[in-house]
């Protein structure tokens, strides 16, 4: 019964081994079409190698939101002149007091053919303030393109960044691959010649799978990624973008967060266009309570007469001319400019929380991004002189000891393992460091984040 269930247990062992040998040698077919697929994308464009920089510059000019954004800029520069000018006269024609019997401009004393010329005269500073807060309008949108650039700027290097680890994480599963490959000949030749056994081979033939699983799935994340980059530069979303190797690894010293806190208060467009924002609504506020004068109407008009008088004054017909003055009447103030006064203070105290909750965002973002820095630095730094190569040690280590039978081979490959999270999680450390800097520019409002 023992020798039995040994037999059983040897049979599954085989089976098992049968079913890894014919996925392991499907991936091994596929993975190298997957390859040649990618490689193709890069003959056919040649493709330049993309740093950061280039990256923000492309992005800068040629992205189609931020010029959007630019152009509604233009557009509101023109709208100050206009709303601020006074409103066009008005010319008339008339034709007054004909006979409808005869329709004979000599017939009647009071016949004759008028021109007026008439101006609307909005009561003293209405236009100014119209002017002005039209101007606010204006300034806020500049401020606006500033802070759609800095967005911009942000999204490019955070996805510059992601596109670097990916990268980076092929090598280190390419380079893992290799590695195993290696366990897989050292167990192959101990079980030939009888010193180790068929569950290591196909041990070994299992974790290579999963890496060769795990890099389909990283190129699938990568060209997705670069579809996302490739559109912040308006550029085809298919294009293969091409990064370089060597980047800079440096973690600089930020300054003090309050220090940090301040420089947003002056230097976030953001909380410049909330500002301005409150500004327009205060001089639309004026302009309201303006509304309770009147404005005025002035207009003069000249009279053509033909015809004599009747005797005993004799004579021409001499021409009329004729002066109007108009003012309008705030009649139903309780309805109208009341309401628009009530109206435009609720509106200034939104703008007024309104920037004191972006305040309250902008703080809480620039500590977020500094928590996310810090523990990257030291993550990437920790990973970086100590722990890959302390795990890289370990894996020497205990290959040499599994081919003279003093390692267990299970033991080797989850040392192995370990080693290639380890080198994922140096490279994620940089990268996320990278993209925390990235997020920290654009809460401040400039560069100048260091000491």
């Amino acid at each position: 019964m023992q020798f039995a269930s040994s037999g059983k247990h040897s049979f599954r062992v085989i089976l098992r081994g049968r079913v890894f040998l014919r996925k392991y040698r499907l991936l091994l077919v596929v993975a190298p079409l997957l390859i040649v697929a990618d490689n193709l994308y890069a003959d056919e464009v040649n493709p330049v190698v993309l740093n950061e920089n280039s990256a923000v510059k492309v992005a800068v000019s040629d992205n189609p939101n931020l010029a959007e954004v630019q152009e509604r800029y233009k557009a509101l520069l023109e709208v100050p002149s206009q709303v601020g000018t006074l409103p066009d006269p008005m010319v008339s024609l008339n034709a007054m007091n004909f006979p409808t019997d005869t329709f004979d401009r000599d017939q009647e004393p009071m016949t004759q053919l008028q021109v007026g010329v008439s101006q609307v005269i909005p009561f003293p500073g209405k236009l100014g303030l119209k002017e002005e807060a039209a101007e606010y309008d204006a300034k806020a949108a500049g401020h606006s393109v500033d802070e759609v650039r800095l967005q911009l700027v942000k999204n490019v290097k955070s996805k510059w960044w992601q596109l670097y680890y990916l990268d980076r994480a092929l090598d280190t599963v390419k380079n893992n691959q290799a590695l195993l490959r290696q366990f897989i000949t050292v167990a192959q030749t101990k079980y030939e010649t009888g010193k180790g056994l068929q569950q290591d081979v196909l041990l070994a033939q299992l974790e290579l799978s999963r890496l060769m699983d795990q890099e389909i799935q990283l190129r699938a994340i990568r060209r997705n990624q670069a579809i996302k980059l490739n559109i912040l530069m308006d550029r085809p979303a298919n294009d293969v973008i091409v990064l370089p190797v060597q980047v800079s690894k440096s973690m600089p010293a930020l300054a003090d967060e309050n220090s940090l806190y301040l420089q947003a208060e002056y230097s976030r467009p953001l909380l410049k266009q909330m500002e301005t924002k409150i500004e327009a609504a205060q001089s639309r506020l004026d302009l309201a309570k303006r509304d309770y004068y009147p404005d005025f109407k002035l207009g003069v008009t000249y009279g053509d007469r033909t015809g004599d008088n009747p005797p005993p004054m004799g004579g021409s017909r001499s021409d009329f001319f004729s002066v109007m003055v108009g003012v309008k009447v705030p009649l139903y103030s309780g309805r109208k400019q009341s309401k628009a006064v009530s109206q435009r203070s609720s509106e200034l105290q939104m703008n007024r929380y309104a920037l004191l909750d972006e305040k309250g965002l902008v703080t809480a973002a620039i500590s977020s991004a500094v928590t996310d820095y810090q523990e990257a630095k030291q993550q990437f730094s920790l990973y970086g002189s100590g722990i890959v190569p302390q795990a890289q040690q370990t894996v020497q280590s205990m290959l040499a000891g599994y081919q003279v039978s003093e390692v267990d081979f299970l033991n080797l490959v989850r040392s192995q393992m370990t080693l290639f999270n380890y080198e994922l999680q140096y490279w994620k450390a940089l990268s996320d460091a990278k993209q925390a800097l990235a997020r920290l520019e654009a809460a401040v409002g400039e560069e100048s984040i260091y000491e």
